[in-house]
C-alpha cells in the first residue's frame, strides 16, 4: 500500500482523499482475512498441536482456525506436505486405523517442538485473536467509522475525523519509531 495515501495526509481540504485511502484500506482488511502463513508457520504450528496429542490432518487445520480465532485456516495442500516432511526427517510417525493417519510426535520431534517455542497464534500477541485478526479488524473497524462519517457527517464532522485520522497515523509510526 505504499504511496496510495494523498501526499498530505488527511488534513483539512483533503476529505475526498481521506476517504479513497479508507476504502482502499477497507478493502485491504477485507482481503487479508484468513491470512496466508509461512511454511515456517505450518510447522510451527504442526509441532505445537501434536506436542498435545496425536492428530489427523483435517483435525489439525480445525484446530489452527479454532485457535487462530477463525483468521487461520491452512489447506490441505500445506498441511499434508508439511506432515510428509515432518515424517521424512523423523520428527513424526503416522499410524492408520480406520483409513485415516493418525500422527504424533517422535522424541526427536518432541525435543523440536519444545526448541520452536510458542504457536504461531500464541507468540503473535496474547491471546489467540491479538496477532492474527486484532490489528486488520482494528483497521476494518476504523476504516467502517470513517466512511461512515463521510457519508453522514457535517463538514465540520467531516474535518474533525480527519484530524482525529490524521493523529492517529502519526502515532502508529511513532510506535514503530519506538525501537
Amino acid at each position: 500500500m505504499s504511496g496510495s495515501f494523498p501526499g498530505g495526509g488527511f488534513g483539512a481540504g483533503n476529505a475526498e482523499g481521506m476517504w479513497q485511502a479508507f476504502e482502499q484500506l477497507r478493502s485491504t482488511f477485507e482481503k487479508r482475512v484468513g491470512t496466508r502463513m509461512g511454511k515456517g508457520d505450518v510447522r510451527a504450528a504442526v509441532l505445537a498441536l501434536l506436542a498435545e496429542k496425536p492428530m489427523h490432518g483435517y483435525q489439525i487445520i480445525r484446530e489452527i482456525e479454532e485457535r487462530s480465532g477463525g483468521s487461520w485456516k491452512p489447506s490441505a495442500g500445506s498441511v499434508y506436505p508439511t506432515l510428509q516432511l515432518l515424517s521424512d526427517e523423523g520428527l513424526i510417525s503416522a499410524e492408520e486405523s480406520n483409513g485415516r493417519k493418525t500422527y504424533a510426535l517422535t522424541e526427536e520431534g518432541r525435543a523440536e517442538a519444545e526448541a520452536a517455542g510458542a504457536a504461531p497464534w500464541e507468540s503473535a500477541g496474547a491471546g489467540g485473536d491479538a496477532g492474527f485478526g486484532a490489528l486488520p479488524k482494528a483497521g476494518f473497524e476504523l476504516a467502517q467509522a470513517a466512511a461512515q462519517v463521510r457519508r453522514t457527517g457535517t463538514p465540520e464532522q467531516i474535518q474533525q475525523a480527519a484530524v482525529v485520522l490524521d493523529e492517529a497515523r502519526r502515532r502508529l509510526y511513532s510506535i514503530l519509531a519506538q525501537d
